[in-house]
């Protein structure tokens, strides 16, 4: 059981939970990187779908930080659930970026 990881990974969910709920129920798409309001046409549609895969790395992250708070395997299978964070994050950030260009005028 580590406390202090799970802790971080606590904070870090609820950083990215807090931006994702602002994006998505605020439509502040201010906060996603590389926003040019220009080059957006469905500036709703674009903050409901970065805004909730933001939320699903929060979620993933959470999931994480209680996976390490209540060390189910004993310590062994650490590796495995960090692997699928890493896996997981970067899925969803390909995904993110890939998806986002539709919601993107083709100039």
């Amino acid at each position: 059981m580590s406390v202090g990881t799970s802790v971080t990974l606590l904070a870090a969910a609820t950083f990215v939970g807090t931006l994702g709920a602002l994006i998505k129920y605020a439509g502040m798409t201010s906060l996603i990187a590389g926003y040019d309001p220009d080059r957006v046409t469905d500036e709703e549609g674009l903050a409901d779908f970065v805004g909730m895969n933001a939320l699903y790395v929060a979620g993933l992250t959470l999931a994480v930080a209680i996976v390490e708070y209540a060390d189910p395997f004993g310590g062994t299978g650490s590796d495995v659930v960090w692997l699928v964070f890493v896996v997981g994050v970067f899925a969803l950030a390909i995904r993110m970026i890939a998806g986002a260009r539709r919601y993107e005028d083709g100039r």
